[in-house]
């Protein structure tokens, strides 16, 4: 079983040939999971337009979030992951209206405000706001851009759009709210100028743009929102962007939890995440030249993947991690004298980079964050074998277990919330559970088995979460999206000719 896994591996896979699909009924893209309040979602986003703009969309784009199930923090690194489309999903509405040259976004919750923007896609993103939209834009900019790179001259000319969205996926959760909207605007305005990328060159130009929100996205949530198919998890491939089924136990179950712990990953980028990436290329440059290459070389060096490749094996590079490394914080003077300056100022010449060195006290640790990136990276592909051979539930709980604690203990991106949710899970008799998504809060997922499902459910409530809606930090009708169960859902789709009565 094994070794066909492997060999369907080296297959080329299509999924990121295809296209998004294009429906004309909500049917199609919920099947079996279309409910009515999803229905008058739609019906809401239409008339959100008629009363904003006096005209319904031309059409809509909706993307999923997503939870992943393993391989955390270690897309950027140039590794696997596996995540799968989730339920919860993002619409938008949107229509062109040649009779001006704006880009006019709402929200159908009165909680986002609503902004406009010119359409020329060559404008910044404003960071410093911190505005929801600012994920708009960045779709938007990204189809211009991915034209642009690809075939210059040949971009279509801004017209004015008026967009309406609404979304279901939490914010902060570690769903991935924000690549939801991304792509599901850059699906609607692909769809809306007549374009038609593929899902690879749409999972590409996304990752791409959205790091204009001033995050260093590695590319899973949106390759897994564009990419997602009912039934079944990804494991996602990069440098091309590849995916490949991963069937999942029958006799098991996934539910996810929000720990209400937020963690807004653009306005702490500089302190966690984006750290993260900055440790992480560090510890490869270093590497790199402790292991005999030239300042050149390792000055080029991007992801600790490459040191993998150099040395030709995982165990190798995690060997020379921990010859090489040191445990204690790295200050900057340090980093320089190992590296170099003229190194040094280039790993922090992105915007992005540059707050990360301007805000750092504490130092950057490499060799903890090293460790991680190359036990994790092994763990996805245990956990895919392990499914591909229909192994227990229980041994994909261990892979799970040992992710959460790398996560917490080598990584440090968990939270005693995060942690005391995990904890309760694994009490209330889950096979295993881990933070999923850039951590520091969100969500933990916990593997189940199926018939324990509602009995789970039930206990994680009682032990975690009455005590906190008696507190008021969650409501009970929130707790659809707080605690719930999920499977794997549909990727993005295009709707058009909708008859929403």
């Amino acid at each position: 079983e094994f070794n066909r896994w492997t060999a369907a591996r080296t297959r080329a896979m299509t999924d990121a040939e295809q296209h998004v699909p294009v429906y004309n009924t909500l049917e199609d893209v919920y099947a079996g999971a279309l409910d009515e309040n999803t229905k008058a979602r739609y019906a809401r986003v239409a008339r959100a337009c008629t009363d904003a703009h006096g005209h319904a969309p031309d059409a809509f784009a909706r993307s999923p979030g997503r939870v992943n199930l393993i391989g955390e923090h270690i897309d950027y690194e140039g590794y696997s992951v596996l995540p799968m489309a989730i339920g919860l999903d993002t619409i938008v509405g949107i229509r062109v209206n040649p009779e001006h040259g704006s880009i006019k976004v709402s929200n159908t919750n009165p909680a986002y405000s609503s902004k406009e923007f010119g359409s020329d896609p060559a404008q910044d993103v404003d960071t410093q706001s911190l505005h929801w939209t600012n994920y708009v834009m960045c779709g938007y900019k990204g189809v211009f851009d991915f034209i642009n790179e690809n075939a210059p001259g040949t971009a279509p000319t801004p017209v004015g759009l008026e967009i309406v969205v609404d979304g279901t996926v939490p914010t902060g959760s570690g769903l991935s709210s924000s690549s939801a909207l991304c792509c599901a605007v850059a699906v609607a305005v692909m769809s809306a100028f007549g374009l038609n990328f593929t899902k690879g060159e749409l999972a590409d130009l996304t990752c791409k743009c959205e790091r204009y929100s001033g995050t260093q996205s590695g590319g899973m949530d949106q390759a897994i929102s564009i990419m997602g198919e009912v039934g079944v998890a990804k494991l996602v491939d990069f440098n091309p962007i590849s995916t490949n089924d991963v069937a999942l136990p029958e006799d098991a179950a996934f539910i996810i939890g929000n720990c209400l712990a937020v963690s807004n990953k653009a306005e702490s980028a500089h302190m966690r995440y984006n750290l993260r990436v900055v440790e992480c290329r560090l510890a490869a440059i270093v590497l790199g030249l402790k292991l005999g290459m030239s300042a050149e070389q390792a000055g080029a060096l991007e992801t600790l993947k490459e040191i993998e490749t150099f040395l030709g094996s995982m165990s190798a590079a995690k060997a020379a991690a921990e010859q090489h490394l040191h445990e204690e914080y790295y200050d900057a003077r340090e980093i320089e004298q190992l590296i170099g300056v003229e190194t040094f100022m280039n790993v922090f010449s992105s915007p992005a980079s540059a707050l990360v060195l301007a805000h750092n006290e504490k130092g950057y640790k490499l060799l903890s964050r090293a460790l991680h990136v190359f036990a994790e990276a092994g763990r996805v592909h245990l956990f895919a074998a392990a499914c591909a051979m229909k192994v227990s539930p229980e041994e994909l709980g261990v892979y799970m277990n040992g992710s959460h604690e790398s996560c917490r203990a080598l990584y440090e991106c968990s939270c005693e919330e995060l942690d005391e949710l995990v904890d309760t899970f694994r009490a209330a008799g889950a096979y295993g559970a881990r933070l999923t998504g850039a951590g520091w809060g969100g969500c933990a997922v916990a593997i189940v088995a199926k018939d324990a499902v509602l009995r789970i459910l039930e206990t994680v409530k009682q032990s975690f979460y009455a005590p906190r809606i008696s507190a008021g930090l969650v409501s009970e009708a929130d707790m659809p999206t707080t605690l719930f169960a999920t499977v794997p859902s549909a990727g993005a789709a295009i709707l058009k000719n909708l008859s929403l009565a």
